[in-house]
């Protein structure tokens, strides 16, 4: 997929900001859609009813509270020893994060996962005839 039909996936999101404790903490406290990048490329869509929380536990939880965190531990686990939850961080904290505040967050969700494929997103939608 072209980086502007990306662009046009993602208009209305936020600009792409370095996921940190800080910006996740920046986040609004309403639902929406958030997506983690690597080098601009969306490696991850995620839900929620409350932004700034789910962004800072994807930081900060464990593997059972957070599909990113365990899917991103189970990528750096094949490189070496058992990742940590501060090495997931930190790997995280390497990538970019950006939002949308929408009332619709499981569509604008699947639309983005049918049309992307994030590596770190276990399920596809299924296509809606």
């Amino acid at each position: 997929m072209s980086a502007s039909s990306i662009d046009d996936l993602l208009s209305g999101f936020t600009a792409p900001r370095p996921y940190t404790r800080e910006v996740a903490g920046s986040a609004p406290s309403a639902p929406g859609v958030h997506v983690v990048l690597d080098g601009g490329t969306v490696i991850y869509v995620g839900r929620t009813g409350n932004l700034r929380n789910r962004l800072r536990q994807h930081l900060t939880g464990n593997r059972e509270s957070s599909v990113l965190h365990q899917q991103v531990g189970q990528h750096l686990d094949r490189r070496g020893p058992v990742a940590t939850a501060d090495d997931i961080a930190a790997w995280l904290g390497r990538r970019e994060v950006r939002w949308l505040e929408t009332d619709n967050p499981e569509g604008t969700k699947d639309a983005l996962v049918l049309a992307l494929t994030p590596r770190f997103n276990r399920q596809i939608p299924n296509r809606r005839v």
